[in-house]
């Protein structure tokens, strides 16, 4: 991987949302037809994740039946980076992870008594989470 790929994926808690925010192609679970969306990534502890509000998510269920996809950076570098995505259901790991996500979240936004803050417990039980792997 170059140094620019490396960099661009090296984001933390003072990263920017356009740091952070890539396409995703999926192959879709039923149609088998590629899938492209935008979406924001997370790093913790130097692992790559994708995660989402609770909820139900395509893209979840693409990855979930189809783990291949590409990963393309965007933001001031451009790569289409093949990766595997491994759905994350140890409950220990997801916690970590969620608690990093949602706090990054809640530290971005205004907060205001019509929108409570995200809810650690919420993501949990109820977000899709998968771990993303670069294919060499």
């Amino acid at each position: 991987m170059n140094p620019e790929v490396r960099q661009a994926l090296a984001i933390d808690r003072a990263s920017t949302p356009a740091q952070r925010t890539v396409d995703i192609t999926t192959t879709g679970a039923r149609s088998g037809q590629p899938r492209r969306i935008e979406t924001w990534f997370y790093r913790v502890d130097g692992q790559i994740y994708l995660t989402g509000r609770p909820g139900r998510r395509d893209w979840y269920r693409n990855l979930s039946a189809h783990p291949s996809f590409v990963f393309h950076l965007k933001n001031g570098v451009s790569a289409d980076l093949a990766a595997t995505a491994t759905p994350v259901t140890d409950e220990a790991e997801r916690r970590r992870v969620l608690t990093e996500a949602v706090a990054d979240l809640n530290d971005r936004r205004d907060p205001t008594p019509s929108q409570p803050a995200y809810s650690v417990e919420s993501w949990v039980a109820g977000s899709p989470l998968m771990r993303v792997d670069f294919d060499d």
